[in-house]
């Protein structure tokens, strides 16, 4: 007798965490920055490099929270 093995996470739970993950990847590219050891440069300080890159990052951790606790309903017979 073979049992099936089952994931505890189902393919919809596992493709909303990869949405998250680059949702993530995505406020992370938002808050790089180029700066030089020899000029200063202010675009470092700028709006989305301090608020948007870290907003849609930390959207991106909530959506994991929300994917991992996604239950699909299932359909009854």
């Amino acid at each position: 007798m073979e049992e099936k093995k089952r994931f505890t996470l189902g393919k919809i739970n596992l493709i909303l965490i990869a949405i998250g993950v680059l949702i993530i990847v995505l406020g992370f590219v938002l808050m790089t920055g180029s700066a030089t050891e020899v000029q200063f440069d202010p675009n470092v300080f700028s709006f989305r490099r301090i608020t948007v890159g870290p907003m849609i990052s930390f959207f991106g951790f909530l959506f994991i929270i929300f994917a991992i606790l996604f239950k699909p309903k299932t359909i009854q017979k």
